[in-house]
């Protein structure tokens, strides 16, 4: 397997933080030609993970590698071989969208001779190529995204680094932006990105899942998915306040949380769903609840997410 980004035990604490550390021994490994998600919320790691694979940061331990070249040795060939685009990306509002394409490709010392045609490329990739001459701080959130993720390619990266891309900017355009994405895949370049949401890690080839400086599990989304212990049954039922107390005390129920009107119920896998629907359909019944709805859910990445922070915080 061709590996992209690689790191060995990559740690790094702060000098505020005295008996912590903002990531801790964080193994990975990446495939080349994939889009990678580290997801997780504010606080997680993320960010940190990226800047020192950009080679902007400095691990406190362990070592990390890009397209084979040490962050630490070799960073400058780093920076010619990937593309980083941080979360507050700082284009030039005063500039036009091709005049700050023109700027960044001149800071990675694209040739004059490729510049013109890897700009135009840049911008109807982006679908920008019909505002090319308005200026940056014009534009809506979703567009300086785009804009900034133009910038971040303009020099044809092999690695495309990106911190929490899709944050800040409306639905519509968050959908456009993970389909140019994949259209990024498509060309051969290996894309790193974080994300505080876990239906964009679902988007995802594999995912890496943080919480408070630590790797809970690596894997693609069906992988992590599956290798959960339990199943999740959907229930809608009035009255809600009895519904609540049944599934409370229903068997083989380990958990459950309101979603809008319905509650997820976490049941006990191997084989049990079907018993507990039953238990709970005859109970609502008996109670001469409403049922709008009884059945068997699919499991999320936020399942996921959730089940293995609880694990974290029972270890602790």
């Amino acid at each position: 397997m061709d590996i992209a980004i690689k790191t060995e035990g990559l740690t790094k604490r702060y000098p505020s933080q005295k008996n912590t550390a903002a990531i801790r021994e964080i193994d990975l490994e990446i495939p080349r030609g994939i889009l990678f998600g580290l997801v997780g919320p504010d606080g997680a790691g993320k960010t940190t993970i990226l800047r020192i694979l950009s080679s902007v940061m400095e691990p406190s331990s362990g070592k990390a590698w890009i397209a084979g070249f040490d962050t630490h040795a070799q960073a400058e060939a780093i920076r010619k071989r990937i593309g980083y685009m941080p979360q507050n990306f700082s284009l030039y509002p005063d500039l036009s969208v091709r005049e700050n394409l023109d700027f960044f490709a001149d800071i990675q010392q694209v040739p004059t001779v490729d510049k013109k045609k890897r700009i135009a490329e840049m911008l109807a990739f982006t679908h920008l190529a019909d505002i090319d001459d308005r200026r940056a701080g014009k534009l809506s959130g979703g567009m300086k995204k785009k804009l900034a993720l133009a910038c971040a390619m303009v020099h044809g990266p092999q690695v495309l680094i990106l911190d929490e891309p899709s944050t800040g900017v409306d639905p519509v355009s968050r959908r456009e932006l993970w389909v140019i994405l994949a259209r990024v895949v498509q060309e051969g370049v290996t894309v790193l990105v974080s994300t505080p949401y876990m239906d964009e890690a679902e988007r995802c080839h594999q995912v890496g899942m943080l919480y408070q400086g630590r790797l809970l599990t690596a894997g693609s989304p069906d992988e992590i998915v599956t290798a959960l212990p339990f199943e999740i049954v959907e229930v809608k039922a009035r009255p809600r306040k009895r519904m609540r107390q049944i599934v409370a005390e229903t068997d083989d129920v380990l958990d459950w949380h309101p979603v809008g009107d319905r509650l997820r119920v976490v049941v006990s896998g191997n084989g049990t769903t079907g018993r507990t629907i039953r238990s709970l359909e005859r109970q609502f019944k008996a109670n001469k609840l409403e049922i709008s709805i009884l059945r068997p859910a699919r499991r999320t990445m936020e399942d996921a997410f959730v089940h293995l922070v609880k694990g974290q915080r029972e270890q602790a």
